[in-house]
């Protein structure tokens, strides 16, 4: 039998169905986004969203199978060039790009752009997964830290130059990959304890209450702990170095842009301005739960048909599933996508060699969080920061780019057989 054949029946069959009922539903809803009564334009209609996204889904197809067919040597072997590439795009975005509400995300020639900073992240988890694939590598070391994290940034650094501060935070996404490949758990527990005070600093509204608790605590692990000058002065230094981070806090929000100040005011307090900064939110909820337990009907939604929630066919995308599906519709859209997580889970676990099991976790981690991010957005409980929906959100770049980074995976996968005798 020929190695094509071999991987051919090695494809994972349920990942790539999986997929293309995501996508399929998705284009389904939207048409429901974009749906005018008044009109009654057919979902095939190239000049509505739908009609588009039709193109998108065809073009995707088409680089399916160019992946499939390509040895599956050609990504790591191109990997950090492929990574450099994307680099230098995300260099040459704020020169050459086209700006849309004050963020040059775009570049490209007439009504044909791609965002860079979409497709850098199958390109810096191709790169990490090459820079860390040797079983010499190891997250326990300094060393070795510091080219992960190195790698890791530097499209992060660029991303915020643009600024898009949403996709430059699905980038550490991937210290789940990170965790998985042994990063210490310290790094985990300081990074959880940071995000819980900035998230009191954000939402307390005098931080004097907040210092004087984190003084209380370092007396108490001072008191409780053996007395000694060092343990005195390194508790006193870390409770006063909180101090100055949580005061710091307010001075960095307030250089954020204005939009971006209203989305965390938002967050905290939604009934802050519900027909202004909060509208967004306030309509997505509303159609969500208005849908009730099976929902108004397929092109029924009144929130959507009546244009409440704006970018609906975008990042809010969700709550037209919501409206028109109901619960149950929810229910299972959720289940896919938490299927395919889990799919993608056990495929990573069987990889023959180091470099695809790294970038299927990378793989798991950024659609992981895109997934959670999104929903947790149309429903208020994170900040909107512009993150689309995978497979399901309108845009060409937002599924060329979801489509490239799963399917190499799955090539990946099908040609672990020939990957046997390899480093691992």
């Amino acid at each position: 039998m020929r190695e094509s054949d071999i991987h051919i029946n090695r494809v994972d069959w349920i990942a790539v169905s999986i997929y293309f009922l995501l996508v399929t539903i998705g284009w389904f809803n939207i048409y429901a986004a974009v749906y005018d009564s008044q009109v009654e334009k057919s979902i095939f209609d190239f000049s509505i969203n739908s009609g588009k996204q039709l193109v998108w889904i065809g073009t995707a197809i088409a680089l399916i199978t160019l992946i499939m067919v390509a040895d599956f040597r050609f990504f790591e072997n191109l990997s950090l060039i492929i990574y450099g590439i994307f680099l230098i795009l995300l260099i040459l975005t704020p020169f050459i790009g086209k700006e849309v509400n004050g963020q040059i995300l775009s570049i490209g020639f007439g009504d044909f752009r791609i965002q860079p900073g979409e497709f850098a992240k199958f390109a810096t988890a191709l790169a990490l997964a090459k820079v860390m694939e040797r079983p010499t590598f190891d997250l326990s070391k300094g060393k070795f830290q510091a080219i992960a994290f190195g790698v890791l940034m530097l499209p992060v650094l660029l991303i915020l130059l643009q600024p898009d501060t949403g996709t430059a935070m699905v980038y550490f996404s991937l210290l789940l990959m990170f965790y998985r490949e042994g990063l210490p758990q310290w790094y985990y527990m300081l990074g959880i304890g940071f995000v819980a005070i900035t998230l009191l600093a954000l939402g307390i509204e005098n931080n004097l209450y907040l210092a004087i608790a984190i003084l209380g605590l370092m007396g108490i692990l001072i008191f409780l702990g053996k007395k000694s000058w060092q343990r005195i002065i390194a508790f006193s230094l870390i409770g006063i170095g909180l101090i100055a981070y949580i005061y710091s806090i307010d001075f960095v929000v307030s250089k954020l842009p204005e939009h971006q100040q209203n989305r965390i005011m938002v967050l905290f307090n939604p009934d802050i301005d519900p027909l202004g900064v909060g509208w967004n939110v306030t309509q997505s909820k509303i159609a969500i739960g208005s849908g009730g337990l099976l929902g108004k009907g397929y092109l029924e939604g009144t929130q959507t048909k009546f244009d409440f929630v704006p970018e609906q066919h975008t990042d809010f995308i969700f709550c037209t599933l919501g409206e028109e599906f109901g619960w149950v519709g929810s229910l299972i859209v959720i289940g896919l996508f938490t299927g395919l997580l889990y799919r993608l889970v056990v495929m990573a676990e069987r990889q023959k060699n180091r470099f695809s099991r790294i970038y299927g976790y990378c793989v798991i981690s950024i659609l992981l969080f895109h997934f959670m991010i999104n929903i947790a957005m149309t429903i208020g409980l994170f900040p909107v920061v512009g993150i689309p929906l995978p497979f399901f959100s309108y845009g060409g770049s937002s599924l060329w780019s979801f489509t490239v980074l799963l399917f190499i995976f799955i090539k990946f996968d099908s040609s672990r057989a020939s990957q046997l005798g390899r480093i691992n």
